[in-house]
This record gives structure tokens, sequence and C-alpha cells, in this order.
């Protein structure tokens, strides 16, 4: 079987960790008995600097033709924030309608955790995060001088309206941003939340909104989840608001299986999900179209500053590549490349600074494909 992967190294460290994830793959594929053709595209800020592009049109359409693509990391000091994370990162995630961020949750033997006497199995679930809705659909603005009065006239009045109550208006500057929940897109993320469930064995379903403040939006959020639900009789559902979410994460993590969450919520639940996992270094990620084209990447950033030092932990990114394969059906392979991580760090002889080694990114690739050799 040969599959045709694009990659997309991209900034800072990102085709360093790429590198590691691509040998360990290609490894795997020789034990399991499939190939890989490595699709090369080099989106990211040296081509933003030099020719001023990010990504065209025909260019979606043509990673439009494959199932997943793996992305090492965006981001570069030379390019005003957002440009590239925007014009890149987002686009390929809305043009291809990756309607899940797909994140497990999971402490391994022999890394520290930030909370007291937790153990491996207190800490093993999957956050399902909604990626396409929420206040990340782009709608705001800013208001100065005349018009932002007009606008916080406006304000004033619907305040009025729904509490019976004034406000002051004197402010000369404001911003706002809209947020939106569909109906049709709480729907499908929330299902695959249960389909996951279901076919992990995870048996509870954690529903997470703040229906109580943001009532119109949640409130359709809460009660979309409760008509899947109703599908899936056979499994446990409860509701946190996002900051007891927060709060329950530090305190009893091992209460949770599965948690399906609306985007920007999601956002910082999985950055705190990747610090009591052991760091972001540890955290893969996956965007998900499970009928179209996937996304797969480590969850933390280009690190601009370790760049060409062949030092940061290349696990999150190995981790989404197991993902990756898991995705296109070689279930075999990418519980080799989970296995093989697990006995890496138990043993604890290669790991990188930040969990207190002094091993080189290169060297713990190899070491992970050494450890699957020996299985």
């Amino acid at each position: 079987m040969l599959y045709k992967i694009p990659t997309i190294p991209g900034d800072g460290v990102g085709p360093e960790v790429i590198e590691e994830g691509k040998k360990v793959i290609e490894a795997v594929g020789d034990l399991e008995g499939f190939d890989i053709e490595w699709i090369h595209y080099d989106f990211g800020a040296d081509r933003y600097l030099e020719h001023g592009e990010l990504i065209s049109e025909e260019e979606l359409k043509e990673l439009g033709q494959y199932r997943a693509i793996y992305l090492g990391a965006l981001g570069d000091p030379r390019v005003e924030p957002g440009i590239l994370e925007l014009g890149i990162l987002l686009k390929l995630r809305f043009f291809f309608d990756q309607y899940v961020n797909l994140r497990p949750v999971k402490l391994l033997e022999g890394v520290w955790t930030p909370i007291k006497d937790k153990r491996p199995e207190d800490i093993d679930f999957i956050v399902v995060r909604e990626n396409t809705e929420d206040f990340y659909i782009g709608i705001g603005g800013r208001f100065k001088g005349g018009s932002s009065k007009v606008h916080l006239e406006l304000i004033r009045e619907l305040y009025q309206v729904k509490f019976d109550l004034d406000i002051e208006t004197s402010s000369d500057e404001i911003g706002y941003q809209i947020g939106v929940i569909s109906r049709e897109g709480a729907e499908r993320v929330i299902e695959y939340a249960f389909n996951l469930a279901e076919r992990k064995k995870m048996k509870r379903v954690t529903g997470i909104d703040k229906a109580n403040v943001l009532s119109e939006m949640y409130s359709l959020w809460r009660e979309v989840f409760f008509n899947v639900a109703e599908r899936y009789p056979g499994i446990e559902t409860e509701f946190n608001f996002i900051d007891a979410a927060a709060m329950w994460f530090v305190k009893n993590p091992e209460w949770y299986r599965v948690i399906v969450t609306p985007n920007l919520f999601g956002d910082i639940l999985t950055d705190l999900g990747a610090m009591i996992q052991g760091g972001l270094g540890l955290a893969p990620g996956g965007n998900i179209n499970p009928d179209g084209t996937s996304m797969f990447e480590p969850i933390h950033g280009s690190a601009p500053k370790y760049k060409g030092k062949n030092v940061v932990n290349p696990i999150a990114t190995i981790w989404a590549g197991a993902m990756l394969l898991e995705h296109l059906g070689e279930d075999r392979g990418a519980l080799r490349i989970i296995e093989a991580i697990k006995d890496v760090l138990r043993e604890g002889k290669v790991r990188t600074y930040d969990l207190g080694g002094n091993s080189k990114t290169s060297e713990v690739g190899d070491e992970i494909v050494k450890k699957m050799r020996e299985v």
C-alpha cells in the first residue's frame, strides 16, 4: 500500500520535528508493509517574505486530493503576528472544513506532571474541540471617537431593554467580537465525540459551555448535546461550565473520558491539558474532516529561538504522526509508534531538555525507531 502525504514543515523548529516524524512513519511502514511518498510544500515565513505568497486557491485544491496533511509549525518573528496563522493555518482548517480538533491528553509513565500525586492512569482522556465556529469566525471590529459613541449608545439601549438598567457610554473606543454556534455545526462535532466514546469504549461524554452567561449561543449548544445524547443511551453524559472544567482538570482529571467543547473553550482547555500531561512537547493534535482532508500537527508553536539547534522535543509531532496513520486506517502502525514512545519515556535514557535530559531531537527519533524494531 502506498500513501501520498503532503508535508508542511513550516517555520522555526517545524522542519526538525517533521523530519523525525517522517523518519518514524517510514520505519513503521517498513515493519507493517506500507510505503510513504512525501509531498513537500514550502508554505511559511520564508516564502512569504521572499514572494509575498501565503497559500493559493490552486494549492488548496491540490492538497484536497489527499486524505491527510502533516504539519510542523507556523510562526516567525519576522512576520507580523497573525499573518501566517490566519493566512495559512486557519485557511487550511476552514477550506477543508476540519470541524473537529482532536486532542488526546494522556500522561505517560516516566513523565512528570505538575499535579501532585497523579499517575498515568489518572490522566487519560480526549478533548474534542469544535474547530470552525464560535468566536473564531473573524467577525468583529473597533470604533473610535464619534462612531464609537454611536455604537455604545446602541449597546446601552440593548442593555436597558434586556435588564431595565442604564450603563455609562463615556468611552471613546470600543472593540467587539461576534461568536456563532450553528445547530448543524454543533451536531456534527458532538456526534463525532459520542461516536469516538463508543469506539474507544470511554463511557462518559462531558459537554462544556457557559450557558449560564452566554445563554443565546451556548443554550443552543447544550440543546443539541442533549438531542444527540438520546441516540447513545449506553453513554453517560454531563455538563461542566468552562470555569468549573478548568478547576476539575487540575483537581480530578481522572474523572474525564471524552470532552466536547466549543472552539474558544477548547483552545484554552487543550493547553491546560498539555501541561498536565507533561508539556507542549508531548501534545499532539488532529484537525479532522472525517469525509475530507484532515491535518495532523503538534500543538506547540514554531519556537524560533531553538531553530537549527536540534534540541526540541519531537514526540508531539511523532505522536501526531501516529494519529495520522490511525486516520488512514493503519491502526497497528499507529499503536507501534505509541508503544515505542511509551518505552522511550519509561526508560528515561533519551529525553530532551524539556523533560530534564540533554538528548538531541534526532536522537529521540532514532530511539523511537529502535524501540519499534526491537518489538
